[in-house]
């Protein structure tokens, strides 16, 4: 099967000190895409956790977002790849339905208040609670959560780096055989689209991109059970996403000193009760600073209500849910993910049984778009990110300096790669494959020897035990409970 005639597609698509360099550097990228005078910088990027921009973690993006950027620790030409098969979160989005209720709430909060409540307020109180009252809202509910054009930008970037970066594997000529999986919420169905348009792109340069009902090759294959295993996972269901204990930590550090401050401080610029405030509207109003900026590339007046100490404080917020919902709180958060990642090794498998017995490897890219949450807990499961002590609402200045991140590991856009190499003049059979793996287009070193290649039958020696005995539906699997009683 081949795309059509290009002449026939005219229409186009719809569509810490250093820490603080990177986000001043990033935010410039958005440049490319704004007129001057809209270009804007905001010194809290670093800190939105999930909600952050893919270039804010990715600086190598700013002088062309669409050139490769070569790792040096990519194996070189005496090994060649064979088979991608890639992790891909979805780009830039809305706010959810849920978070535009939650703005609206505190954006009435502000327009409630009548000209005559403002005359004990500080000007620059006055100046900036009239900017907020002022500022549009933006945001509908219909929104919920959809792919943004910047998203389908952040797609098709990725597909034209990707493509340029591994040219023989997403050859024209290998178009119709790429595997293409994603979630059924839209804005990983449309990523998946997007990602489709920009290799269009690198195959017809100067081209606009079509629809994707124009591309013959086949339309993404929805699949939740792989890519919202968290959904269909009884165990993690009762025992973390419906107990009202499980976020324990999350809900005691909203009620914590940290946040309380951040609480007060932001009643008093606002000039409202602090009792009309609460931990969850206050994550709202930074979370509407990092939407403006990711979506409409424009500095809110939310973000000047809140400093850099009070950026820390919400991420660490936001990485706590992250850690007790989707990462090392609980064992069966990662556990749940062992289908989606015996799935990986089963297509590398396959590659590799193709060409030991000189077979074309039937699928050489294999692309899965999901979610923050369907990424956090594979990492986790392969012991990356993992800090000596847990996340608590209690030892907040003891983990300053922490591994797990969330806005760090998984931005807006990204991606999980593992790399499959065949090695001509390899010494023996075993050292033949060999793996790389990479994360957000840089290599991510192995997690039990920070070796940056890993010989494909290491890899899978290391990892036996998920790959053997991880099984789903015994680690869904609720304990039985035993309700028989003796008869009187």
């Amino acid at each position: 099967m081949m795309l059509r005639d290009p002449r026939r597609l005219l229409r186009v698509s719809v569509a810490p000190a250093a820490a603080l360099a990177v986000a001043v550097l990033s935010s410039l990228s958005r440049c490319s895409l704004l007129e001057p005078e809209d270009c804007v910088i905001s010194a809290l990027s670093p800190y939105f956790g999930t909600k952050t921009r893919y270039e804010d973690v990715n600086p190598g993006l700013l002088l062309d977002p669409e050139a490769p950027r070569r790792d040096p620790e990519l194996l070189e030409e005496t090994c060649t790849p064979v088979q991608l098969v890639a992790l891909i979160r979805h780009g830039t989005r809305y706010p959810t339905a849920k978070q535009i209720r939650k703005l609206r709430q505190l954006h009435g909060l502000l327009q409630a208040r009548g000209p005559g409540d403002d005359k004990t307020c500080a000007a620059g109180s006055h100046d900036l609670r009239a900017a907020l009252a002022a500022w549009p809202l933006g945001y509908a509910e219909w929104m919920d959560g959809q792919l943004v054009e910047k998203g389908w930008q952040d797609m098709r970037q990725l597909a034209l780096r990707l493509a340029s970066l591994f040219p023989a594997l997403f050859s024209f000529e290998n178009y119709c055989r790429l595997q293409l999986i994603t979630s059924s919420k839209h804005r990983c169905v449309d990523s998946g689209a997007a990602f489709l348009q920009g290799l269009w792109q690198h195959y017809h340069p100067g081209l606009p991109p079509p629809d994707i009902a124009d591309m013959e090759c086949g339309t993404p294959r929805i699949n939740d059970k792989l890519m919202r295993f968290f959904d269909h996972c009884e165990k993690l269901l009762t025992e973390v996403e419906r107990n009202a204990t499980a976020l324990y930590h999350v809900e005691a550090f909203k009620t914590g000193p940290e946040m309380q401050n951040i609480v007060k401080k932001v009643a008093a610029t606002l000039q409202v009760p602090v009792s009309n405030l609460s931990a969850d509207l206050i994550q709202v109003a930074f979370f509407t600073c990092s939407f403006d900026l990711a979506i409409k590339g424009v500095k809110s007046p939310w973000c000047d209500v809140f400093d850099i100490d009070d950026a820390k404080v919400l991420e660490y917020l936001n990485d706590l849910k992250q850690y007790w919902k989707r990462g090392y709180g609980y064992t069966i958060n990662s556990r749940s993910s062992c289908t989606l990642f015996q799935d990986i090794f089963q297509h590398l498998d396959k590659a590799v049984e193709q060409k030991q017995r000189s077979q074309p490897v039937s699928s050489p890219v294999i692309l899965q778009f999901g979610h923050a949450e369907t990424l956090l807990p594979l990492l986790s499961l392969m012991g990356y990110f993992k800090d000596k002590e847990p996340l608590t609402a209690y030892n907040y200045k003891e983990q300053m300096h922490r591994k797990f991140r969330s806005g760090h590991i998984v931005p807006y856009a990204s991606n999980l790669i593992f790399v499959l190499y065949h090695c001509k003049n390899a010494k023996n059979p075993k050292e033949e494959f060999q793996v790389q793996m990479l994360l957000n287009e840089k290599v991510l070193p192995l997690a039990h020897s920070q070796e940056t290649v890993s010989l494909y039958e290491d890899l899978k020696n290391h990892y036996k035990d998920i790959l053997q005995n991880c099984h789903t539906s015994k680690e869904c699997e609720l304990p039985k409970v035993n309700n028989t009683s003796d008869e009187l």
